[in-house]
């Protein structure tokens, strides 16, 4: 398939400077490290020359390392949205292992992209056939070679003896980059921009982010408990779709909990979560059901949602490179966006902080749409124009009053116009869905 209609599929225009770089240096390097800023496109940057080239050698196998679940069912996606022919697969903790087993026999897929804990796993029991794999990508590496990863990396690597291509990307540069890799000589130092080396290439783009698309702003809390200036901002950013950063999983659960009893619809994220609670969480801050998403720095990597104007630092972040990928949820390809950092008593930031201005009485926002929640997917024979049309006939709903609808292998989810979500859910209850009885809720 020609390039030009993958990028037609993914209703994309033309490439940037950093994808047709690393395009380039595919076709010259078997060894590439990228550093582009976030939401510059990394993940196309590698997936064009990649899937060209598993198409070019059918026989090739692809392991992509990512170190979320979000990021590798993220990824598998735009390959899906490519149509290229490629059959790819996501691995990752918190569903069963088995599943993903079974799956990886009926596609026996060319590319699988999963995290380094899942991918260890199948390596291990022989699900993934480690001598086929012939390329290994890590996105987000700086995060995937961190300590706590370090030693299932070594693992893995120590499973794929016959890997002759690697891609490592990331917005953020490591002091180093483990032997084990097989990056070769990868010091910080040692290698400039667009140097070769033999069989290697570093890409850095990291000083050409445009910080005019990215605007500041630090406001100050007059307590140290920043959850009243915290609603003030959030009435005041009105509709308009916000993620607010904490650094702890408790802190998710405080101010989301503050934030709903408020009036506000807000979406809670977090690593403690079950994944289908996750995935419910995502899916309604990203229809625009909500608002707000509360997150740890979980939110801060991969995730490309559409539309993310503001990103809110309610606790600092713990160093650069969390702040650089949380920024990094906004303005991202050609866009604009704004960062709020919510400065206490005794904290001090290096830019101007002024205090909110007082506009009366708050007003919470109040979001177009609301999140239902069918219990039949694909599984059941149920695809997305089942649902629309049982939403249209059944609940009434004009097509200016549906949004966005996904169907999963065991459920479904529709955003519908909140004036008639009630309606809705009156004229469905005890309604088969193609001829099948099911559970239709909302979905919190």
């Amino acid at each position: 398939m020609k390039q030009e209609e993958i990028l037609d599929n993914l209703n994309i225009d033309a490439l940037n400077a950093i994808q047709l770089e690393s395009v380039a240096a595919w076709r010259k390097a078997k060894r590439i490290v990228l550093l582009a800023p976030t939401g510059s496109g990394k993940t196309l940057a590698y997936l064009l020359p990649l899937v060209a080239e598993l198409t070019d050698n059918p026989q090739w196998r692809a392991l992509v390392l990512v170190p979320s679940r979000e990021l590798a069912q993220q990824t598998a996606d735009v390959v899906k949205q490519m149509r290229c022919g490629i059959r790819a697969v996501a691995c990752y903790g918190g569903r069963a292992a088995m599943d993903e087993h079974r799956l990886l026999r009926e596609v026996n897929p060319q590319l699988i992209v999963a995290t380094p804990g899942r991918a260890g796993d199948h390596l291990r029991k022989g699900n993934i056939e480690g001598a086929a794999v012939s390329v290994l990508v890590i996105d987000e590496f700086d995060k995937c070679l961190e300590l706590g990863f370090r030693e299932e990396m070594a693992n893995i690597v120590s499973m794929l003896p016959n890997v002759n291509r690697r891609f490592l990307l990331s917005a953020t540069d490591r002091e180093e980059i483990p032997a084990f890799v097989g990056a070769g000589s990868t010091g910080r130092n040692q290698w400039r921009e667009g140097d070769a080396h033999e069989d290697f290439v570093r890409l850095d783009f990291t000083d050409s982010a445009d910080d005019e698309r990215l605007h500041m702003h630090a406001i100050l809390s007059p307590q140290k408990d920043k959850l009243q200036t915290l609603l003030e901002l959030v009435c005041q950013l009105g509709n308009s779709q916000s993620i607010v950063f904490v650094n702890y999983r408790e802190s998710v659960v405080r101010v989301a909990d503050f934030l709903r009893k408020s009036g506000v619809e807000v979406s809670a994220f977090h690593g403690g979560m079950e994944q289908r609670d996750r995935e419910r969480a995502l899916y309604r801050f990203a229809n625009g059901s909500a608002n707000v998403l509360v997150s740890t720095d979980l939110a801060s990597r991969g995730l490309d949602i559409d539309g993310v104007q503001h990103i809110i630092h309610y606790h600092l972040p713990l160093d650069d490179e969390a702040f650089t990928h949380r920024n990094g949820r906004t303005a991202r390809w050609d866009r604009e966006g704004d960062v709020w950092v919510i400065v206490g008593p005794e904290e001090k930031v290096t830019f101007k902080a002024a205090e909110l201005e007082h506009t009366g009485q708050l007003q919470p926002p109040v979001p177009r749409w609301v999140t239902l929640y069918i219990g039949k997917g694909k599984k059941d024979k149920i695809s997305k124009t089942d649902v629309v049309g049982f939403l249209s006939k059944i609940g009434g709903l004009q097509r200016d009053e549906l949004g966005r609808v996904d169907v999963g292998d065991h459920f479904a989810y529709a955003a519908v116009a909140r004036t008639k979500a009630d309606a809705v859910m009156r004229s469905v209850r005890g309604q088969k869905i193609k001829g099948l009885r099911t559970i239709i809720e909302r979905a919190y």
